[in-house]
């Protein structure tokens, strides 16, 4: 029998290779040499005092709870208090590498310590907020924040709140009901509902990864874990001013980051802040147009939070333009992203000082009726949708349907476009031969000769 359960444990650590195993069995005795004891097993008090601050308190109790309960398939299983190598071993292994049903059962176990069959919804909410606290607590602590400030976004405490609820909604009760209304806080969910759960948000797996990774110091290099920071927070570039503050929280940065296109996740730059640049129609044009992708986030009066997706530079002109990549979104007080439901190619507009057609910004639906619109008198707007916009099927993203404008601001995502980059670097003087042989023969110097480099936080 001892012989059958250690080859069924060996099987199961063929998920990680030889140097992962390695790495993970001496941070399990790192914490056994911090409990200075020959045992080759851990406290509760020990992983916590190991942990530290890396990670909130209750977190640190709900993974050891969710190690404490793996099941190694071996009798000789450690004090009820304590936890052995093994099950550290295989935790890390479902973690990382376990398939949807294995990493349901970690899930399963970090929402509740007791072997019940089923858990309450407001359980699994909880469990939800506490992973996304954790994982804005890594960032901030590791210096993982990209060039973000946390003093520029909004509060991350409302887009916690705000981002959880966004993972219930995608959550279904053990009847396969929907339980995203509060009044069904007490719904039961089972361990096949809180699978499901993870197939429909995988962003909960990849929080997990980097938490567990990064909080408990293993792995912390490894190139998946890489890979995921990478992914969930782009670097900021291109806010010189201390006294801006963005609209969006970093909770919300992470959610819609992750819908952009793969190729424009790792990269947001500032283009146009009401904030820095003013209210004027014709500025925000000036920002934006040939910039490349951009996400446009918006107030309103209300102080509800929205925008949309551009999948294609922007350009001035009477007709539809973008592609099935662009969205529409909202950040607050609900976080979602509608996408392109085939119903037509209204993706976006931008349209400036014509008499015979609309003008001003618009994304999704159509003339006069946009899912989103921004009116070239600038301080106005609408998103209407009765029920819903055709091009995106998105509700009504503002308060009200015709809104007044609080603030905007609009970020370029990935790399600045090549053309930008070239037309940086020359001056009128350089693509122009008659101004250059002008100036030369009035004697004077050109001064910004070599000095039109892009700066570093342009690109």
């Amino acid at each position: 029998m001892g012989n059958a359960e250690s080859g069924s444990y060996r099987k199961r650590l063929l998920g990680i290779s030889p140097e992962e195993q390695a790495e993970i069995e001496q941070r399990f005795e790192n914490f056994c040499g911090e409990n200075n004891s020959t045992k080759k097993c851990v406290h509760l008090k020990t992983f916590q005092d190991s942990v530290g601050h890396a990670l909130p308190s209750n977190m640190t109790q709900r993974i050891f709870n969710a190690i404490q309960g793996v099941n190694t398939g071996n009798k000789s299983s450690p004090p009820a208090a304590d936890i052995s190598k093994e099950q550290f071993m295989l935790f890390f292994v479902d973690v990382l590498r376990g398939n949807a049903e294995e990493k349901s059962w970690v899930i399963f176990r970090l929402i509740t310590s007791t072997n019940c069959e089923h858990v309450k919804r407001e359980q699994v909410q909880q469990f939800a907020q506490d992973l996304i606290v954790s994982m804005v607590r890594v960032l901030k602590l590791q210096n993982f924040l990209n060039g973000w400030n946390v003093e520029e976004t909004l509060d991350n405490c409302s887009g916690v709140s705000i981002l959880a609820s966004q993972f219930l909604s995608q959550l279904k009760s053990a009847d396969q009901t929907n339980v995203d209304k509060p009044e069904l806080s007490h719904a039961l969910c089972s361990r096949a509902s809180i699978e499901d759960w993870l197939y429909r948000v995988p962003m909960i797996s990849t929080f997990l990864r980097v938490v567990v990774a990064r909080g408990l110091s293993v792995l912390k290099t490894h190139p998946e874990i890489q890979r995921d920071l990478r992914n969930l927070v782009p670097t900021c570039r291109g806010v010189k001013k201390p006294s801006f503050v963005s609209l969006l929280d970093l909770p919300s940065v992470m959610f819609l980051n992750s819908h952009l296109p793969s190729e424009v996740q790792h990269k947001w730059r500032l283009l146009f802040s009401t904030s820095i640049h003013g209210e004027s129609f014709s500025k925000l044009c000036g920002h934006i147009v040939d910039q490349g992708p951009c996400l446009l986030v918006l107030k309103d009066s209300d102080g509800f939070v929205f925008g949309g997706f551009a999948s294609q530079t922007w350009e001035v002109k009477p007709q539809y333009q973008g592609d099935t990549r662009c969205f529409l979104f909202t950040a607050s007080p609900n976080l979602d992203v509608y996408t392109y439901t085939g119903y037509n190619d209204h993706y976006m507009y931008l349209n400036h000082g014509q008499q015979t057609m609309p003008n001003g910004l618009g994304m999704g639906g159509q003339h006069n009726y946009f899912g989103l619109w921004i009116d070239s008198d600038y301080g106005t707007g609408h998103s209407k949708a009765k029920p819903r916009c055709t091009t995106y099927n998105s509700p009504q993203l503002s308060a009200k349907e015709d809104f007044t404008i609080d603030s905007l601001e609009v970020w370029a995502v990935g790399d600045i476009p090549e053309h930008l980059l070239a037309k940086n670097k020359k001056s009128i003087l350089d693509v122009d031969p008659e101004a250059r042989a002008l100036l030369e023969m009035t004697g004077k110097t050109r001064q910004s000769e070599g000095l039109r480099d892009v700066e570093d936080d342009e690109c």
